[in-house]
């Protein structure tokens, strides 16, 4: 990876901090002890139980190791202010034209975006 400012909210900044010691405290521990227990089933080259534990533990430590980048290269945006401009941290209203339906939409930078959330990344952002 290379190194860059990662724009995440304040809520999304306590979603990777969560997300990264569930994984530590509770995540490592668990894949541990599927590796025990595989262990137990016999020989490790003939054992699936144990590759599977083996391929779950590299998952997790990629992941921690992403999470643990995220927040090292993280610039937190609260909210935005309201002087007309739509960036990160606004919150934007729009009525559907065809239902009358009015839609909020957080506009957030590209590692929190989830369009089915309402929660988009601003044109020209990378998301």
């Amino acid at each position: 990876m290379r190194n860059q400012d990662i724009v995440l909210t304040l809520e999304g900044l306590k979603k990777v901090q969560t997300e990264l010691d569930e994984l530590k405290a509770v995540g490592r521990k668990r894949v541990a002890e599927r590796i025990r227990e595989a262990k137990q089933f016999g020989e490790i080259g003939d054992n699936s139980e144990y590759e599977d534990a083996k391929t779950e533990q590299a998952q997790i430590e990629g992941r921690i190791e992403t999470l643990q980048y995220l927040l090292a290269n993280a610039v937190i945006v609260d909210k935005h202010e309201n002087d007309g401009k739509v960036g990160v941290g606004s919150t934007v209203r729009l009525q559907d034209v065809t239902s009358g339906e009015e839609l909020h939409y957080e506009i957030v930078g590209a590692e929190e975006a989830d369009p089915g959330e309402h929660r988009q990344v601003p044109v020209g952002d990378g998301g």
